[in-house]
């Protein structure tokens, strides 16, 4: 389990910034300027440069960063543009591949380059929100400039794997043309790696088995991106490519004076992408968006599984899994603003997406027959949607929409078969702010979910003594939405948010029982999600925490549906039903530092499959961290992380009937290893 799950969510993120040479020293520490109200409409709030005095901010990142309530999404990565981005926009406008997230183009865009940042709550004429409530529209100036940026930063951890990385990236600009290379070796790691005992009891609570437990998990990649922009034909054309490779391994070790259990995986990876954007306007009133994206990428896995007992070698086991994976879209948008009021957005997008893959799973060098291990899915997709913003009054906005959405998914190797689907997907987003500083916003959709062409192949978890059969006769997860949330901010950077949610799932994608002993990503039915989510961030100024910010966050989820072995409710797999966040952090510009911590009282997860329940545990996760900028065009940040000990779960089953009587337990108390993660930015 530890080596496909990130036990907590606020390890730190390491990325490339940007600043100039010729950046101004920063002005003496003032107040803050609070953000200003749009005077066309109350959803929209205006972040000038002033705001961030305090932070003394390097990026466009850094300020975007400090927004309150509100936190950078860079997409999920599924497949298609339309719904799949993130919420960040530049100049109106999303980055030209999905890849080109967000955030790194906001790491490479000078804070001295930023005119103002709005945050657009609601909707509003001329953004795409591509389904989220609120997104930041960041406004740059149109000087000539040179800037590149260094940055150099490590994961270092107590008795693990320590992982060091870097990048360097150059931005020119001149006028209305921008161009720029990105030098990048990432990092990869995670917040579960320790080491602990394991303790394996029969239904009877007997000992059967212990053990010590050590794990490490560990990888990074190396790419290189372009960037090229210009005007072209009355109309602005955006280029992006990008080649990297990558690897990841990962060692989970169980050992005793008689015994040692190894499991291991190894992957290899590389891909690309292009990317190219060109948008004109064709009137006054109406502009066009074409955009085209090519993306591929190719895989190589190897998990083995070694066990000695006693002096004696268990059979070796081993799965292999490698293939390719490409993805082609075109898209076009037509907005026709008809008045200032009044937007109407319409276009379409097809796109084609092909995995192939082979796997193979050998015990002792004999092979295991495995369904669906070597597969080629291919998915055609079409999709035309419309949509239409109208401020109705300065203070209520409307949004409506429809996606129709058709497509087909081809299966060829060890299963042939082919599926069309066809959904509409209606969306409605109303905005109201009845008075300064407070806001509802109420949400009706239909959200339509994305298959993972890895679940129609087969796959293997031998750490978990487990391994999957891939389900060609998996179909889309739908949900009707119902959302509303209430917002309030006040003294110039405080918020709270108040949101319910409640969803209905119609084919909800958990794991289903196959024949022959093996199970498979599969629809079980229809279920629910009730969601309570609370955001709070207090400025401490008035109580003598100078500088100071306070802040809880959490979502509590409540999920039902009908397990498809013992017929009974349950929750989802793998929705975690609370995580409240507690921050602290703190602006002292005469020292010309920032620092801050959180920490996660408690924290869990459970997933459910027909011959075992597993899940994770763990409390008092901390995080603290300073950052030091000397001067405006360096920065020094480190960071720390700890928690106490963390516990996963494993309850086997002996057999597949509504009983389900236990076979074993199995708990590893592992104790997380504390690591500190560093970074240098040096911009000239």
């Amino acid at each position: 389990m530890t080596k496909t799950i990130v036990l907590a969510t606020t390890a730190l993120l390491l990325t490339a910034g940007a600043a100039s040479a010729q950046t101004p020293a920063p002005a003496p520490a003032t107040p803050h300027a609070a953000p200003q109200v749009d005077a066309n409409q109350q959803g929209v709030l205006v972040f000038t440069p002033d705001f961030f005095t305090d932070q003394r901010p390097n990026t466009a990142q850094d300020m975007v960063g400090r927004i309150p309530g509100f936190s950078v999404v860079d997409g999920d990565g599924s497949r298609g543009f339309e719904g799949s981005v993130g919420n960040v926009l530049v100049n109106g406008s999303r980055p030209a591949s999905k890849n080109d997230t967000g955030s790194a183009v906001l790491s490479r865009t000078l804070a001295s380059q930023v005119e103002r940042i709005e945050l657009v709550r609601g909707g509003a004429p001329g953004i795409d929100m591509q389904g989220f409530a609120v997104v930041v529209n960041v406004i740059t100036r149109t000087e000539s400039s040179r800037q590149s940026v260094l940055t150099l930063n490590g994961n270092i951890f107590a008795g693990g794997q320590d992982i060091f990385g870097g990048s360097y990236q150059f931005t020119a600009k001149e006028g209305e043309r921008t161009w720029g290379v990105t030098l990048s070796d990432g990092i990869s790691m995670s917040d579960a790696n320790g080491v602990g005992p394991v303790i394996r009891r029969d239904a009877s609570g007997a000992i059967i088995r212990q053990e010590d437990f050590f794990n490490d998990q560990y990888g990074g990649g190396t790419s290189i991106r372009g960037n090229f922009a210009t005007p072209l034909m009355g109309g602005k054309i955006d280029l992006t490519a990008r080649y990297g490779v990558n690897d990841y391994y990962s060692i989970n070790l169980q050992t005793s004076p008689t015994t040692r259990r190894e499991n291991l995986f190894e992957q290899d990876g590389s891909g690309g992408e292009f990317g190219v954007v060109y948008t004109r306007p064709l009137s006054a009133r109406v502009n066009l968006e074409t955009r085209f994206i090519h993306q591929f990428n190719d895989f190589d896995n190897v998990s083995t599984s070694r066990n000695r007992v006693s002096g004696v070698d268990s059979p070796e086991q081993r799965f292999i899994s490698d293939g390719n994976a490409s993805e082609t879209i075109a898209r076009g948008l037509l907005r026709f603003e008809r008045s200032a009021a009044l937007t109407f957005e319409g276009g379409g997008e097809v796109a084609y997406n092909m995995l192939e893959t082979e796997q193979a799973f050998t015990v002792g060098g004999v092979a295991v027959p495995l369904p669906s291990a070597s597969v080629t899915v291919e998915e055609t997709r079409g999709e035309a949607f419309g949509k239409a913003t109208w401020r109705i009054r300065p203070d209520l906005m409307l949004e409506g929409g429809l996606r129709l959405e058709a497509s087909t998914i081809t299966q060829s190797g060890d299963a042939d078969q082919e599926k069309s689907f066809f959904f509409a997907k209606p969306r409605v987003l109303a905005t109201w702010t009845p008075m300064a500083n407070n806001q509802f916003r109420f949400r009706f959709e239909r959200e339509l979910g994305q298959l993972d062409f890895g679940d129609f192949a087969a796959s293997s978890d031998l750490d978990e003594e487990n391994v999957l059969g891939g389900n060609a006769d998996l179909e889309p997860e739908q949900r009707w939405i119902a959302e509303a949330t209430y917002e309030r901010r006040f003294w110039t950077d405080g918020i709270v948010s108040l949101g319910l949610r409640h969803d209905r799932i119609v084919d909800a994608i958990d794991v289903i029982p196959l024949d022959g002993g093996l199970s498979a990503v599969g629809n079980i039915g229809d279920g629910t999600l009730d969601q309570l989510a609370l955001n709070i961030l207090v400025p401490t100024d008035k109580f003598g925490f100078t500088g100071g910010r306070l802040g809880f966050r959490n979502t509590w989820s409540h999920t039902e549906v009908t397990d498809p072995t013992t017929g009974e409710t349950r929750a989802i797999s793998g929705v975690r039903p609370s995580q409240a966040t507690f921050t602290v952090a703190q602006d002292i510009a005469s020292w010309k530092l920032q620092w801050g911590g959180a920490y996660i009282a408690k924290l869990s997860q459970t997933s459910f499959d027909p011959d075992q329940t597993s899940g994770f545990s763990g409390v008092n996760y901390f995080e603290f961290w300073a950052e030091y900028k000397p001067t405006a065009t360096l920065s020094l940040r480190a960071q720390v992380n700890l928690w106490d000990d963390f516990e996963v779960q494993r309850m086997v089953f002996a057999a597949r009937t509504a009983a389900r009587p236990i076979a074993f337990v199995e708990n590893r108390y592992i104790d997380p290893r504390t690591f500190v993660s560093l970074r240098l930015r040096k911009t000239f």
